[in-house]
């Protein structure tokens, strides 16, 4: 910008301002205007006083009789609006739509239930004999992250959703049973007889909540061509254990079709699933604990669906879940839809004992490894609990039935690395023999020389296949266990969790990969692993198989890789792995004693001199086979190679 621009704005705003201030008015024209606006004021409120009160009293007492005219007809105005915005939106329940929210509760010895006067519904459950991880009293959810609410329509078109309204109970209350009741009526006391009551009971010591919707006279009210209620239920879940990442992870929704097996939503992702078929239960589980709503018969599939969601920006919330339901209504003067709430923890026993495939919520492993804990170790856990050890003392007890139990197999594996040893001469003499260029011939005839001597290669493999339904079956167990939460041992205040001795916060990459702590039993379990390795590999090698090269290497990095992993995971299971590394050990040692390489080699010798079996079937043909491939290598090596 140019100078003669800049002096031409400045001209401007001179202008202006001197304008503005020649043309604003004096201070008499000033007084002058306000005396004129306060002798209006003046007469418009005299004017006002007049109209009102029709003579002429005092400025005083007029006033007050305008403020008291005007605040009851603002009153009752309002009330009037209140009345009909009420009656529009809640139909002949609109008197239940105010009152002040009131608490019951209902209990046994294992838990307590608190049901709200606003909607009837169960708006928090505790279960006494279980704590959070920082032993405060544990609830599976409250009434600030809970809904629950049947919906249908009136007559009148309006749709009521119970979960607004207030109920009221009756007299025939205790400290394990309740009723309450929605009346609809214009006094909402229940003389029309026209209500929805909601029946809960409570046996003792007992997880299950007995649950009953009774509906009585209605049939006028509902609409009559709705043939069906829907049930909505809301929950999030909240943090109870010490690893929320685990606890996101072992959290989803169950639901369990009238004619088929349990099924649930994926863990890591969110979902909504329409459900299709009758349904008997639907489930909201958390880590340790779940709460089940249970059909007596069952729930149509009309507009049913269940949702899992990850609270991911929440550190109080786990999961939030939600399920819609459908009732069947039959328009009857008295109609009652029963149903179950069970409230309590994730344990196989007891969620068995009811007969409704509970227990398959519980990760026991799929297929063989599932069967091996339904059968085996479960039972077997179970029977050293009735023993009231302490769980440390339980594992111990359970590692060495396990290893007992699979000793034959461990012994057969060294058995039979023990006649490969002995046969190690004569393979490296074939090795001589047929170098590295014949090696189809050389695997014929070191073949060849395991049948003559009755050793079978497969021998030492097959015992250490048969050991792996265990150690997989164990692998699910001990995390799911909820015995073992808060059953300290050691420096491991948790077995159900990871135990730390050093907490150095969340570091980039190193908690992505490791953690933010230092798991000793974790630590322990690798360093074991790495020294039965090492044994392993030095009493149990096999001379007739020649390793890749780094191929030993890798069986030493295998352990640390796995490390990170068991950092996060129960100490329970690290645990366990360490004891079953030392106990091997000691069988390595206990077997390396008894067994005799001398005899073996003079047994092996001995079956030689026998005639030799007429190969099977199976035999027969990889000979064949064997023979077949390396004809077509002779053929090719004789053939020039097209260019």
């Amino acid at each position: 910008m140019d100078k003669n621009s800049i002096t031409g704005i400045i001209i401007i705003c001179a202008i202006m301002f001197a304008w503005m201030w020649y043309s604003a008015p004096g201070k008499e024209e000033l007084a002058k205007q306000q005396r004129t606006k306060d002798s209006l004021a003046l007469v418009q409120q005299q004017q006002v006083k007049d109209t009102v009160t029709g003579n002429q009293s005092s400025v005083i007492g007029e006033t007050s009789n305008i403020k008291h005219q005007t605040s009851s007809d603002s009153l009752s105005s309002t009330d009037s609006a209140k009345t009909v915005f009420l009656n529009n939106k809640y139909d002949v329940f609109a008197a239940t739509a105010q009152d002040s929210e009131r608490f019951y509760t209902i209990e046994n010895e294992l838990l307590r239930a608190t049901v709200s006067s606003k909607g009837g519904r169960i708006c928090s459950v505790q279960l006494k004999e279980y704590r959070t991880h920082d032993s405060l009293p544990l609830f599976l959810f409250d009434a600030d992250s809970s809904s629950f609410g049947i919906l249908f329509d009136t007559e009148n078109n309006r749709t009521i959703n119970t979960g607004e309204l207030f109920f009221k109970p009756t007299e025939q209350r205790s400290d394990s049973s309740l009723r309450v009741r929605l009346y609809a009526g214009e006094d909402s006391t229940g003389k029309s007889g026209k209500y929805i009551e909601y029946q809960y009971s409570l046996s003792k010591n007992s997880y299950m909540l007995g649950y009953k919707v009774n509906v009585v006279g209605m049939e006028d009210v509902v609409a009559s061509n709705l043939n069906e209620f829907s049930l909505n239920w809301q929950m999030k879940t909240p943090t109870q254990e010490r690893d929320l990442k685990t606890q996101r992870q072992s959290s989803t929704a169950y639901f369990k079709y009238l004619e088929e097996s349990p099924d649930y939503l994926p863990e890591t992702k969110d979902e909504t699933r329409p459900l299709n078929a009758k349904i008997k239960w639907v489930s909201f589980k958390q880590q340790f604990f779940t709460s089940v709503l249970i059909a007596d018969d069952h729930f149509e599939k009309t507009g049913a669906d269940i949702t899992s969601n990850n609270d991911k920006s929440s550190e109080k919330y786990v999961k939030s879940f939600a399920s819609n339901l459908t009732i069947p209504y039959a328009h009857k003067p008295s109609e009652t839809f029963g149903m179950r709430f069970y409230f309590g923890p994730n344990h196989f026993q007891t969620l068995k004992s009811y007969d409704l495939n509970l227990e398959k919520q519980i990760p026991l492993g799929w297929g063989i490894f599932g069967w091996v804990n339904k059968f085996l170790v479960i039972p077997v856990f179970n029977f050293l609990d009735s023993f009231n050890l302490n769980y440390a003392i339980i594992i111990l007890c359970l590692t060495l039935v396990f290893k007992t139990l699979l000793f034959p197999v461990a012994y057969k594996t060294y058995v039979s690395s023990a006649k490969m040893r002995v046969l190690k001469p004569e393979i490296d003499e074939l090795n001589k023999k047929f170098g590295a260029d014949d090696a189809m011939k050389k695997q014929q005839a070191t073949m060849a020389l395991y049948k003559k001597a009755g050793v079978s290669p497969l021998a030492g493999c097959i015992p250490a296949l048969l050991q792996m339904p265990i150690l997989l079956a164990l692998f699910r167990f001990f995390p799911a266990s909820i015995e073992l939460r808060q059953q300290g041992f050691w420096w491991a205040h948790d077995l159900s969790t990871y135990d730390s001795v050093w907490n150095f916060g969340k570091l980039p990459v190193i908690d992505f990969i490791y953690g933010d702590h230092v798991s000793v039993w974790a630590l322990l379990c690798t360093i074991t692993t790495l020294i039965y390795t090492h044994l392993n590999s030095q009493m149990m090698s096999n001379p007739g198989q020649q390793q890749m090269p780094g191929m030993k290497y890798m069986i030493y990095l295998m352990p640390i890789m796995f490390l990170p992993f068991l950092n996060k995971f129960s100490a329970g299971l690290s645990y366990y792995y360490t004891l079953a590394n030392i106990i091997s050990f000691a069988q390595m040692f206990v077997i390396r004693r008894f067994v005799d390489e001398k005899k073996l080699h003079a047994q092996i010798e001995e079956h030689k001199k026998k005639p030799a079996k007429a190969p099977s079937s199976f035999q027969q043909k990889l000979q064949k086979r064997l023979e077949d491939v390396q004809k077509q290598r002779s053929n090719g090596a004789g053939k020039p190679r097209v260019k």
